[in-house]
């Protein structure tokens, strides 16, 4: 039998480096052929992944593909690429060096590629996601999997027949480099070795990291499991994108939702649920018509930069604001459920809370999932987004496509736009200056948006690091704070949006949400306790004046955003939200936890807050109670007074089930794929 000859590349003494793009360029072709079986197999099964086909844009799949695979690649293939570009003549010399990268490249990349199309198979028995790194742990007391292996191979000969046939791809067209000219022992023949292979492995370091991180500029934030769903019509569809190397990869280490198991399910839904069932008359709404929804989450607001929540302190940062504020429906207490911008829109815009990793950067995130835009957009609404930074930027545009969000506007879209300035409006950092923005925004809701719409504004000028546009260097004096300065520039930035928005003909049949994605830099202690650090403002404006204004007590937090608004719309159908409706009771009975509480997540402790008391809680037990209104600065922990722990033992398990109860049904939920309302739950609701 004659013996194959494998391919060698002979251009000393570029030989390892083009042996490297030519073998990289051979993985990336084998990536996508799995990708192909992956949505054959699945499109064979009648899978959800294979739904909605038609809604789908090939080339956005590509593209999204190609970036998926390319960092998964980079990550898997670093050893190799090392081990083939260290500048190192006298390995070369050696028989066996170019044997072992061979062995350490096929060996990798065939790993990867039989997680590839195991998947295939698997995904359809776990809810057509690709594998991460839970699924090891999920599994790992399970004494059967080999036996369902076995079997699921059988059924699936195919798939293994690919499988051989991509190795053997691996091997025999594996490019060796032809470094022979070496053994003359040439001086000038080394030199050039040491140039040409130095210069690439100089370049291959920081190419790959890029390639890891899926970008090149440093607005980038690593690319997490999320970003797929930008690429896709819905979720469902997100693992077609997705490869499983970079599934695993991407969620080693991070902790995976936990069913805590702390009641039966009945027990916990009967001290809390997420279901929303109007009543049977419908709910009445507050306001006339069907009026437009803009919620604007505002870059780094702390409540204490405001002088309208803060009256007793005669200083503010936020003069426009505080001017809304005073003719807006807002609460005594108003609380963040995160701490990061990417916290800020599943909280804002779906009533989904942060607990122990943001639900972005998680597994879960690629569940079905509702929001105010979902839900409007059923009934007939336009909806869009709006963001200045980079369209894929900590995955604003995959998170607002997979809740609802039909359109999305970026930088792209504003540079687009002749009439700015495009790349010249860029503050250097991280997204186009708030000013511009926003003029941008006013404009394009009027151009593209049909009444009524829900639009979600992201600003940004407030980021760290606090830059302003050079225009406003010496008008926007900096305060005792860095962020002071900022926070004016964006808050003067918002009356501008304003008064261009008041001459659009959508402005007085719109309800303007403000809040904050998360506080920032604080000035007093007790912004600075565990919980200040999530005291931002929430408001709603009414420009039309039906919706009564002014300060509600109570408290109120980000994921209240969604019920409430539904709520004022009078939305008659059922839907699913962690939060509450903020109008359910104006009165806001001190006896009644449905309506008095917020929940966040801070430094692996979970609080609750529920009228003048504090519960800490860290998973296991309550670890401390404050009375935060007699004790803003949360000296005093109450558990240890024996006194009032005996005392007020009720109080402190009330408090210890019903935060139990919610965590339980946000992690079910989370694990189950259970975001959106499902027949089962409408029937617990009525039991």
């Amino acid at each position: 039998m004659k013996k194959i000859k494998q391919p060698t590349i002979k251009a000393f003494p570029f030989g390892n480096v083009l042996s490297v793009l030519a073998n990289l360029a051979i993985v990336y072709v084998l990536y996508m052929i799995t990708r192909v079986a992956f949505v054959l197999e699945n499109w064979s099964t009648g899978s959800n992944i294979a739904a909605d086909w038609d809604q789908l844009s090939l080339w956005e799949v590509f593209i999204g593909g190609l970036r998926f695979d390319t960092s998964a690649i980079f990550y898997t293939n670093s050893l190799w690429i090392i081990l083939m570009l260290i500048p190192i003549h006298t390995k070369e010399r050696l028989s066996w060096w170019p044997k072992l990268c061979k062995w350490v490249f096929v060996v990798i990349n065939s790993f990867c590629l039989t997680l590839n199309l195991v998947d295939s198979v698997f995904s359809n028995f776990n809810g057509d996601r690709r594998i991460t790194a839970s699924f090891f742990t999920e599994f790992s007391n399970e004494g059967n999997l080999g036996g369902i292996f076995f079997t699921e191979l059988v059924n699936h000969w195919y798939l293994l027949l690919l499988g051989i046939a991509l190795i053997a791809v691996l091997w025999l067209f594996y490019f060796k480099p032809d470094n022979s000219p070496l053994e003359t022992k040439k001086t000038k023949q080394r030199t050039r070795y040491y140039i040409v292979t130095s210069l690439g492995l100089l370049i291959a370091i920081p190419m790959s990291i890029f390639a890891m991180r899926g970008g090149f500029t440093r607005d980038t934030r690593p690319i997490t499991i999320s970003n797929a769903n930008q690429y896709v019509h819905s979720p469902k569809q997100a693992a077609i994108v997705l490869n499983t190397p970079f599934s695993i990869i991407r969620t080693i280490g991070k902790r995976p939702f936990k069913d805590p198991h702390y009641m039966s399910e009945e027990e916990m839904n009967g001290l809390y649920s997420p279901i929303h069932i109007p009543e049977s008359d419908g709910p009445k709404p507050l306001v006339s018509g069907r009026k437009n929804v803009m919620v604007i989450i505002l870059e780094s607001f702390s409540r204490e930069y405001t002088g309208f929540y803060n009256p007793d302190r005669n200083e503010t940062y936020t003069p426009f604001l505080d001017s809304l504020l005073a003719h807006s429906l807002t609460f005594e207490r108003t609380f963040a459920n995160g701490r990061h911008s990417i916290d800020a829109m599943p909280s804002a815009l779906s009533s989904v809370p942060y607990f122990v990793e943001p639900f972005i950067l998680t597994p879960s995130s690629l569940n079905d999932l509702s929001g105010i835009a979902d839900c409007l957009g059923k009934e007939g609404y336009t909806t869009a987004f709006f963001h200045g930074a980079p369209n894929s930027s900590m995955g604003f545009q995959a998170f607002a496509r997979s809740s609802g969000f039909q359109h999305y506007f970026g930088m792209s879209e504003y540079c687009d736009d002749p009439r700015f300035n495009g790349d010249a409006d860029f503050n250097g950092y991280w997204a186009i200056w708030d000013e511009d923005f926003l003029q941008y925004t006013s404009l394009a809701i009027t151009e593209n948006l049909k009444e009524p719409f829900v639009a979600g504004i992201f600003t940004a000028t407030s980021h760290h690091p606090f830059n302003v546009p050079e225009r406003y260097e010496k008008v926007f004096t900096e305060g005792p704070l860095p962020i002071h300065r900022a926070i004016k520039c964006s808050d003067h930035a918002l009356r501008l949006f304003f008064e261009t928005a008041r001459k659009q003909p959508w402005f007085y049949n719109t309800l303007f949400v403000f809040t904050a994605d998360h506080t920032n830099m604080l000035q007093y202690p007790e912004s600075n306790t565990s919980l200040g650090v999530f005291s931002i403002p929430i408001a709603i404006y009414d420009p039309s004046g039906e919706l009564p204004c002014g300060i509600k007590p109570g408290i109120a937090q980000q994921i209240d955003i969604m019920p409430t608004v539904l709520s004022i719309l009078g939305y008659d159908k059922p839907y699913l939200a962690f939060g509450k409706n903020l109008l359910a009771d104006s009165t806001f009975s001190s006896h009644d936890s449905t309506l008095n509480w917020a929940v966040n997540f801070c430094n692996d402790i979970y609080q609750y807050i529920e009228n003048d008391y504090l519960l800490q809680f860290d998973g296991e037990r309550a670890t401390a109670l404050y009375n935060y209104i007699t004790d803003p600065l949360l000296k005093n922990n109450l558990l240890n007074d024996s006194g009032f722990k005996a005392q007020y033992s009720e109080l402190i398990d009330h408090l210890t089930l019903r935060l139990k109860a919610i965590i339980q049904s946000y992690m079910q939920r989370m694990l189950g794929n259970r975001l959106v309302i499902r027949p089962e739950d409408l029937g617990a609701e009525k039991k």
